[in-house]
């Protein structure tokens, strides 16, 4: 009886595994041209893996504002110059407030400059 119900256990959690590898692939082929050209850009993958790893999507997302601006708003909104790179690393680090509404960012003082100017880099990109 124990192995009739192993296996049944374990055959349920293959097909539930296995349907959400469907719906990811489905995801993948949909993919645009310039998503395909974005990710073979070194500023776009190292800026996506440390905004993934860091606290940035509780307060923003892509394409949607949340808490605060989506990042498409603040792509459109800066020119990629060394200066706002600059200038928008630092907001990340210190933190800051009025540019997108009354409620402030959040300093992030443990991020290096350079990480926090490749995930502007990364932030820019999304210019539509």
């Amino acid at each position: 009886m124990h192995k009739i119900l192993y296996t049944l256990t374990a055959a349920i959690l293959l097909v539930a595994c296995g349907g959400g590898a469907t719906k990811n692939e489905t995801t993948t082929e949909t993919t645009t041209s310039s998503e395909t050209n974005l990710s073979d850009n070194p500023d776009y993958t190292k800026g996506l893996a440390l905004i993934a790893g860091s606290d940035c999507l509780t307060c923003h997302k892509v394409a949607e504002k949340s808490i605060g601006p989506a990042y498409q708003d603040v792509a459109a909104k800066y020119e990629d110059t060394d200066d706002n790179i600059e200038m928008l690393a630092g907001k990340i680090i210190k933190g800051g407030s009025g540019n997108w509404g009354a409620i402030p960012m959040t300093a992030h003082a443990n991020l290096s400059e350079e990480d926090a100017e490749a995930m502007v880099k990364y932030i820019l990109l999304l210019k539509k």
